[in-house]
């Protein structure tokens, strides 16, 4: 799913770096901030609440578009409460991702500029 969504964002101009782990991501975010982030729930420790509970704890966040093939009732208001931009389910439609990261970025958003 991580190099799909890679492939497609790369079609559409953006410049992605994909992580294989939370654990990557927390790493490198502070040498190398994206502009966005696209975060799955359900992954191995940490957990998507656990990155995106650093995340929100940052100065500053960068916005975090949740997505999930494993919704539970509670799952959007969670994840909306930790700050996240948007909550998706998988299967992802294209166009409502694209949608989301364009609500999600700044303005003055343009995909050659932006980095996931």
């Amino acid at each position: 799913m991580r190099l799909a969504l890679a492939r497609l964002l790369k079609t559409y101009g953006y410049d992605v770096a994909p992580f294989e782990s939370g654990d990557d991501f927390l790493k490198a975010v502070h040498s190398d901030r994206p502009d966005c982030m696209l975060l799955d729930l359900h992954m191995p420790r940490p957990t998507g609440f656990d990155v995106l509970a650093s995340i929100s704890s940052m100065h500053n966040p960068m916005p975090v578009i949740v997505i999930t093939g494993h919704d539970e009732p509670d799952y959007a208001e969670r994840v909306r409460g930790l700050g996240a931009a948007d909550y998706l389910l998988k299967p992802l439609d294209e166009s409502v991702l694209i949608d989301a990261i364009q609500r999600a970025c700044p303005d003055g958003f343009l995909p050659s500029n932006q980095k996931f």
